[in-house]
């Protein structure tokens, strides 16, 4: 029976040089990594530029790197601190209430006089279904 410490000898370095290396398609590309970061950056930035609290970024952006979209977000705070600049709200979207329900909207004049509301759109005269069964 031969003995199997050599080949463990022989092993052992092997592994120890393999496991200290990067072996290429094993670890995430350094440019996506920077592309990543410059993506949370910029959605950070222009979430506070909005007006948008960090945590409802984080809520919107779920695939974003938190760290990133800090970063962003502080560093636009910062500069909209430094230069009095106002937050701009979108107008595509509901400003953000803070918490608090939005306000009941107001009726409009016509339901508040007690008038038929029309529509636009003709009436359409419901007629009875062709029979299709042939």
């Amino acid at each position: 029976m031969r003995s199997r410490l050599p080949q463990l000898l022989l092993v052992f370095p092997f592994a120890l040089v393999l496991a200290a290396c990067e072996i290429p398609g094993m670890g995430e590309d350094p440019k996506i990594a920077e592309a990543k970061e410059a993506d949370g950056k910029a959605i950070g930035g222009a979430c506070r530029h909005s007006g948008r609290a960090l945590e409802d970024c984080y809520v919107m952006n779920p695939k974003a790197v938190k760290a990133a979209v800090y970063a962003g977000w502080r560093d636009m705070d910062a500069y909209m601190r430094e230069n009095n600049i106002k937050a701009v709200v979108p107008d595509l979207v509901d400003p953000p209430t803070g918490g608090q329900e939005p306000p009941a909207k107001a009726a409009e004049p016509a339901e508040k006089k007690g008038a038929v509301k029309r529509s636009a759109l003709p009436e359409i005269i419901a007629s009875p279904r062709p029979n299709r069964s042939t």
